[in-house]
């Protein structure tokens, strides 16, 4: 398994060299520049030009990326024009909002998902399962923002059960229980909705994985044998089914830090979804290349995970 890793991991490399050309030159073809919103009809062009060579926009673009990129790897990323601060710092901050929601995502995620996705196989054809299958063929035809705006408008404005934006209450005081109760209550309405909608796809998957499996060779000589039907269920049909679902975990988690835009834009949550639209709003050019080349490569890193994952899980697929 160690082999595969180190493939992979070097695999990798290549594909983020090349990532980070392609976002610095699309960056660079974008219109404007980081001063752009600096540019005030009491604004000296002198000044401004002299702020561009300073910063080294006048010179050829593949120095301007050789010093974009050694000065990533010294932790700098710039500065953002828009919020006057550190992008390193900034993307920090909101990565950790991203972090517990995404995390909380997964769990209502998972937690809806398997057990409609092992219901639906077991009883095929059943009311139950058709029940289930009107529930993600409805969640499939609809826009996911959609049911955000609608869970936005029930939960938030009608019945006021949960806030409708923020990230905690802005008179918490950091590091107490209170401060954690608020991050966690400001979190529930998003992850659930997110959640919900991100289920059809796991539930898909499980079923038909469990009907898959149920015909299979090696369930109908455990049940000739005599085997139990829950032992047969749980320790065959159900632990074949849950591979690939387990194999989706990792580009789940990394694909929900990404920052989901709609439901972080929605619910105005300060994460790294919504600072990317803001980002581009503005032409923040340093915190645009930044989030753009995180989110390549959190997709690289999903997709490691996952078939480090799947190797753990199912030993016949390592890569030796």
């Amino acid at each position: 398994m160690w082999k595969t890793i180190l493939r992979r991991v070097l695999i990798m490399i290549p594909q983020l060299i090349l990532l980070s050309v392609l976002v610095f030159i699309l960056a660079k073809m974008m219109p404007g520049d980081p001063f752009t919103g600096l540019i005030t009809p009491q604004t000296d062009p002198a000044q401004i030009a002299h702020l561009k060579a300073a910063a080294g926009l006048n010179d050829p673009w593949w120095t301007q990326y050789f010093h974009w990129v050694v000065n990533m790897f010294h932790g700098d990323l710039g500065q953002s024009y828009t919020y006057k601060r550190a992008v390193t710092g900034l993307i920090g901050e909101r990565a950790v909002n991203t972090f517990w929601l995404a995390l909380l995502t997964v769990v209502i995620s998972y937690g809806i998902a398997i057990p409609f996705g092992v219901i639906a196989g077991r009883y095929e054809d059943s009311l139950r399962d058709k029940g289930i299958q009107l529930y993600t063929f409805v969640l499939l035809a609809m826009p996911s923002f959609v049911f955000y705006l609608f869970g936005l408008v029930v939960f938030g404005y009608v019945l006021q059960w949960f806030p409708t934006s923020g990230y905690v209450s802005l008179n918490a005081d950091p590091g107490t229980i209170g401060y954690w109760g608020s991050r966690l209550y400001h979190m529930i309405l998003p992850a659930l909705v997110g959640g919900l909608v991100s289920t059809s796809g796991t539930i898909q998957y499980l079923r038909a994985g469990v009907i898959d499996n149920t015909n299979e060779d090696f369930v109908r000589t455990a049940r000739s044998k005599g085997v139990p039907e829950r032992v047969v269920f749980n320790r065959h049909i159900l632990r074949n089914s849950l591979l690939p679902i387990a194999a989706f975990l990792g580009n789940s988690i990394t694909g929900l830090l990404g920052g989901s835009i709609y439901v972080e834009t929605i619910f105005s949550y300060q994460g790294m979804g919504q600072l990317f639209v803001s980002s581009i709003t503005a032409n923040d050019y340093s915190v645009i290349t930044a989030l753009t080349l995180l989110f390549g490569f959190l997709t690289l890193l999903g997709n490691l995970l996952s078939d480090i994952i799947m190797s753990i899980v199912d030993p016949r697929v390592r890569v030796e």
